[in-house]
């Protein structure tokens, strides 16, 4: 359903309606009063509710939610705009897609305008794979899981995350993410799916997540590592996605450690990547533990094996040593580990605490080092998240 709200004259009577019901809207989407702490995990709300969380006037909220229940924008539990009823959005405001694409694999979901999950699936790549098969297993993903939400009416907007550096919508690295080394994903993935799409860092993505609905929810600056087949990191300061410049802010994995150390996909030698990265816990353990996953090398430390804890041990210190130089440079009130590695929990975390404290300076090696609360899903929240943020909510005037 669209809604198209026509022009009015600035302080005009239908502008201060219009801005009054943004105002509404904005708070059933975040849960919050509009602002930059807005967390966007929605919720219910009463008419009582909605007056003192906007500041506006009773009476006024009243008039709102009724052309809000009329424009099918918003719903209550009984149909109606009673004081007392439960206010929300209404699932006929539209649905939003979130893509997360890895080195081998993609994630898919559905979720509604205030970011919440309805719906996800996630399915193996090929390593190396080319971006238009990639875009066009997601597209079928979504296709299916849609019909299943035929109410809800067609996806609104998609977010849609990459394992690289992105800079105007465009993957730039030849080395981390080949498939996609130089493609315009937007607007590719837009010819695929055929309606708007908005492209960020897996990282950034994380990070958006974690500070929205994570355990980095009331923090005004926090930093997301994702650790998986590469490291990566998401910035968020004074509650905002930090991008740098050139959008690829965050590659906290290509940080050089030890100039004589081993060679990294990036083409230079002793990044952090090298020494903290799935792929690199799994070699070290390949003599012991030949074809191990990465869950096999976490049970077998678990369960005693001392090389595994080594391993996990040696990571999370060049992993503690890197997250330092961060710290020391923009001070985050905290800093979550996502990704595969994340799974490791304190086998990682309590030495990674360590080199944090060994490098860092005393004012912020204390700096509380966290494992991310979504897990593996963070990106694919991050991804909903985000699309829901785009997606506009406008109300038709008479």
């Amino acid at each position: 359903m669209r809604h198209h709200r026509t022009d009015a004259a600035p302080g005009s009577t239908s502008t201060l309606r219009t801005a009054n019901q943004q105002r509404v809207l904005d708070v059933l989407r975040s849960g919050s009063a509009p602002g930059p702490t807005a967390d966007l995990t929605g919720g219910d709300f009463t008419q009582a509710e909605l007056a003192r969380v906007t500041g506006l006037a009773p009476a006024t909220v009243s008039n709102i939610v009724r052309e809000l229940v009329a424009s099918g924008l918003v719903e209550t539990e009984a149909g109606s705009g009673r004081r007392g009823s439960a206010i929300r959005l209404a699932r006929a405001a539209g649905i939003v897609g979130g893509v997360d694409f890895g080195h081998s694999h993609v994630a898919v979901a559905i979720g509604d305008l205030t970011g919440r999950l309805l719906a996800e699936e996630r399915q193996p790549l090929e390593q190396g794979h080319a971006h238009i098969e990639a875009l066009r297993l997601a597209s079928s993903m979504l296709d299916a899981m849609t019909s299943k939400f035929d109410p809800a009416g067609p996806i609104r907007h998609i977010g849609l995350g990459l394992p690289a550096p992105v800079t105007n919508d465009v993957v730039r690295s030849s080395a981390i993410f080949p498939g996609w080394d130089g493609v315009n994903t937007r607007a590719a993935a837009e010819e695929h799916f055929g309606i708007p799409v908005h492209v960020e860092n897996d990282a950034n993505l994380g990070a958006l997540a974690e500070h929205r609905q994570g355990v980095a929810r009331g923090h005004d600056s926090s930093v997301f590592v994702k650790i998986s087949s590469g490291v990566g990191a998401g910035i968020i300061i004074h509650n905002e996605l930090f991008h740098g410049s050139g959008g690829t802010a965050g590659e906290i994995g290509h940080l050089t450690l030890d100039d004589a150390g081993p060679l990294c996909r990036c083409g230079s030698r002793g990044c952090l990547e090298a020494y903290a990265s799935t792929g690199t816990v799994l070699a070290m353990m390949a003599g012991q533990l030949p074809d191990a996953t990465l869950d096999d090398l976490l049970d077998a430390a678990r369960t005693g094996n001392v090389s595994a804890q080594r391993a996990l041990e040696d990571a999370g210190l060049h992993l503690g040593k890197g997250i330092a130089s961060v710290v020391n440079l923009i001070n985050p009130s905290v800093v979550v580990i996502g990704g595969d590695m994340a799974r490791a929990g304190d086998l990682l975390l309590e030495s990674a605490r360590i080199g944090l404290r060994r490098h860092a300076l005393d004012s912020v090696a204390l700096t509380p080092i966290l494992a991310s609360e979504l897990g593996e899903r963070a990106s694919l929240v991050g991804a909903v998240l985000l699309a829901a943020e785009r997606t506009v909510l406008v109300v038709e005037h008479a």
